[in-house]
């Protein structure tokens, strides 16, 4: 038996998580392409990158390795569903101001086809379908590079505002 190894780093994610309090979720989410701010650990842990950021819409990358494998040799579809999740969170994140919040009230997917080594470079586009006062509903599209469809995911999502009164940041 072949024994492989992984190594990887991350950046404070309490540096992001502080920005958020002061700066819109779009200018955020476009330091981390950037950069500017450090990428959220579970990116690093997954191995996918935020790629892409406008108002409403974002997209991630990732390329499927073998410690994303599950025991019949394709991607698990935790990975799937880690990045759906991801990008209907996101594209949410992008539409809220300084200092507000969001948390994934629920996710449902959808797998269509296996992911392997040989699907190549993968990406996830999140956009945001309703974004109300208390909640969003936000979808997502998991893609091979040919453009098929992978699997998709329909996203509730709890805005999480401030108490009136309490101090941000």
């Amino acid at each position: 038996m072949t024994e492989r190894t992984r190594t990887f780093s991350w950046g404070d994610p309490m540096q992001t998580a502080t920005a958020a309090r002061s700066a819109a979720g779009v200018d955020v989410l476009r330091a981390v392409v950037t950069g500017e701010l450090p990428g959220p650990p579970i990116a690093a842990t997954m191995g996918f990158d935020l790629v892409e950021v406008d108002e409403g819409r974002v997209v991630f990358a990732f390329e499927p390795a073998e410690y994303h494998y599950n025991p019949i040799g394709s991607v698990h579809g935790g990975v799937y569903a880690t990045l759906l999740d991801s990008a209907a969170g996101c594209a949410v994140h992008s539409m809220l101001p300084a200092g507000v919040g969001y948390t994934s009230l629920d996710l449902t997917v959808k797998f269509l086809r296996a992911i392997t080594l040989d699907t190549g470079r993968v990406t996830c586009e999140g956009s945001v379908t309703h974004l109300g006062g208390r909640t969003a509903l936000a979808e997502a599209r998991l893609r091979d590079a040919a453009g098929r469809l992978l699997a998709t995911a329909v996203s509730s999502i709890l805005i999480i505002r401030p108490q009136p009164g309490a101090a941000v940041g």
